[in-house]
């Protein structure tokens, strides 16, 4: 009954306006039977060939604002694309703030552009509005055309799986970008100019970390005279799914209990698991309320934005923040900032919690799905197709994410060293996260393997890569998780993205909430922990979990052929 109630929702709010939209431009979108991938209308080249089109083409295409990105319209790598590939785009650019929204209005009602680039399509959305027809299948354009496609899927192995959808078909195309620090992302940063001058250690206990926030409260590090230092602060996790990893328990609960940042893992029994309904998650929420209480943490950390944090991290004159959680500095200072700041925030350690519990989350699954479709509405499904596995070239990858060839970066020369030791593939000469004209700034796809990611000059002239590969190697790799405690990325049924959609929004909402109200201390967690578990058994943890462990065993099977 919750299946169609949902499904009835989705009518209200459009859907039957989508169904309408798909069947009235089934004609100009080519054949949408599953599989297939849509018919012609202006022919297209040879697959690899340049231009893709012999008459300038134009394709519509949706994309999230992007503050890096000063005009998708004039920027340079769009002219050299489309000059490239012969085709024009109309960009439709969302606000950030209202992307998740505007996609969801877009899909529902049919008022949709030729391609949705960049804005996150979920596995859910993909499963849903591909049944409908409304989402193009890609399966035979990859066949026919994806030259560089193929090539990621023989070099990514991951990937292929990581699209495919429950029925078959792969209906969005991912941005993989195999970031070595990003699958250890789980971080703390520490401010160390306080730690040499308070003649600290690098705390490697929780006891030990409680001791230097005390330090950091109590002996006026930043040396000003006022007891104005915030020793942790952090900003609140948005989503189950969120990559954020900024929330205060995010980093700190991994001494108590696995608890990575998807709030999913697969247990000792080969089960799908939560950490929340653990008694390791109740001792960290405790030691997290301790930090509250002695006024070690920030307490506005609960309800921080990420932009928040920076200004925390950046204050001007004198320094402010001691120590907050996030995958690099930039979440809380500017990278490559005049303040020069974001170079004093060193990586520490997995630490060790009172059971002896030490663990780095890890991520192998570096896909980033959902970031290309194509919908009914597109013309030329063949073009935008192309347009797309164009994208994942190794040159047009560092084009769009870099810049201008020998101007912005450049190949590397015999006999320069990468990242991981080998022979470099490319020296960067750009600046990462500054607002520019030159390139997408990682809007678009691309792809981004360990071979190229790794394969950067080693230099002391650009050293964020650098500096972020020896962190993450050498203090958070020697407590990695094993591969196998990590949930994949399944995908879903429509029904059970249904039932999925109703019952994960009612259980993290509960989880979040009662998250703040354990470390706040406005619940004793003492006294209501028994209820607080309870609650989770009323809210059907056990059907979510049963749920996934359906689509786990989808996914070990398609995986195992």
């Amino acid at each position: 009954m919750k299946n169609k109630k949902w499904l009835s929702m989705l009518v209200t709010l459009g859907m039957l306006a989508g169904i309408l939209s798909a069947c009235k431009d089934s004609n100009s979108a080519g054949d949408t039977t599953k599989g297939d991938g849509g018919g012609g209308a202006a022919s297209v080249s040879e697959a690899g060939k340049f231009p893709i089109v012999a008459e300038k083409t134009n394709l519509r295409v949706m994309i999230g604002a992007n503050p890096a990105v000063e005009n998708f319209d004039t920027n340079a790598f769009t002219k050299y694309f489309e000059d490239l590939t012969n085709i024009h785009v109309e960009w439709e650019i969302v606000p950030a703030s209202t992307g998740a929204e505007k996609l969801n209005i877009a899909l529902a009602s049919g008022d949709l552009p030729d391609v949705i680039m960049t804005m996150n399509v979920t596995p859910e959305q993909q499963a849903l509005y591909g049944e409908q027809g409304v989402l193009l299948p890609l399966n035979k354009l990859i066949e026919k055309y994806g030259v560089n496609t193929k090539k990621m899927f023989e070099e990514s192995p991951l990937v292929k799986s990581a699209i495919t959808s429950a029925d078959g078909n792969i209906y969005a195309l991912p941005a993989p970008n195999e970031c070595y620090h990003c699958s250890m992302r789980q971080k703390l940063w520490i401010y160390k100019p306080w730690l040499d001058k308070l003649n600290l250690k690098m705390p490697t206990t929780t006891e030990e970390f409680y001791e230097v926030l005390q330090a950091f409260k109590t002996k006026d590090p930043n040396g000003n005279g006022k007891a104005d230092e915030i020793p942790f602060s952090g900003a609140p996790q948005t989503s189950q799914k969120s990559t954020l990893t900024t929330s205060v328990e995010n980093y700190l609960m991994n001494a108590f209990t696995y608890a990575p940042f998807t709030r999913l893992y697969i247990n000792d029994q080969d089960k799908v698991d939560v950490p929340f309904n653990k008694d390791g998650w109740k001792e960290g929420l405790k030691y997290l309320h301790k930090l509250y209480k002695e006024g070690l943490m920030d307490p506005q950390a609960l309800t921080r934005d990420a932009s928040q944090l920076v200004q925390l991290g950046e204050n001007p004159g004198v320094p402010i923040l001691g120590a907050a959680s996030g995958p690099n500095m930039s979440a809380m200072t500017q990278l490559n900032g005049s303040s020069g700041r974001w170079l004093d925030y060193v990586a520490v350690p997995p630490l060790k919690g009172p059971g002896g519990v030490q663990l780095t989350q890890y991520d192998p699954y570096q896909v980033a799905p959902g970031q290309f479709v194509i919908t009914n509405k597109a013309k030329n499904p063949e073009a935008a197709f192309r347009f797309a596995d164009a994208l994942y070239d190794r040159e047009i990858t560092l084009r769009s994410t870099v810049g201008e060839l020998d101007k912005d970066w450049r190949w590397a020369k015999d006999g320069e060293i990468g990242l991981n030791g080998k022979q470099a593939v490319y020296l960067d000469m750009s600046k990462f996260g500054v607002t520019q004209n030159k390139h997408w700034s990682q809007s678009g796809i691309a792809y981004r393997p360990n071979s190229l990611r790794l394969g950067l000059v080693d230099t002391k002239d650009n050293p964020l890569e650098s500096i972020l590969y020896k962190e993450t190697k050498e203090k958070y790799e020697p407590y990695r998780v094993q591969v196998k405690t990590v949930m994949p990325p399944v995908n879903l049924t429509v029904d059970q993205s249904a039932e999925i959609a109703d019952l994960s929004k009612t259980i993290y909402d509960y989880t979040n909430e009662m998250l703040s109200r354990f470390i706040i201390g406005d619940a004793d967690i003492d006294v209501q922990w028994s209820q607080y578990l309870s609650t989770l058994d009323s809210m059907n943890l056990g059907r979510y979990l049963e749920i996934y462990q359906e689509a786990y065993k989808t996914y070990k099977a398609a995986a195992s052929k």
